[in-house]
């Protein structure tokens, strides 16, 4: 199972919300919502949120056992 919640964790740490990331990263309202629902996302979408926010891959998503 994916888990977005250290993206959760990480933009509180920066004083982000999850519409300013959107904003910052081009991301539309239902890429949004899928980080939201723990929904699949593109290595492409992970990558610029990564890239933005100049984290690690594990401080936006974490494999969780079902």
């Amino acid at each position: 199972m994916i888990s977005y919640k250290p993206l959760e964790h990480t933009l509180v740490d920066r004083g982000i919300n999850k519409a300013e990331l959107g904003r910052r990263c081009k991301l539309s309202p239902s890429t949004l919502s899928k980080f939201s629902r723990g929904e699949s996302l593109t290595l492409a979408v992970i990558e610029r949120v990564c890239l933005e926010l100049d984290c690690r891959i594990e401080d936006v998503v974490e494999i969780l056992e079902d």
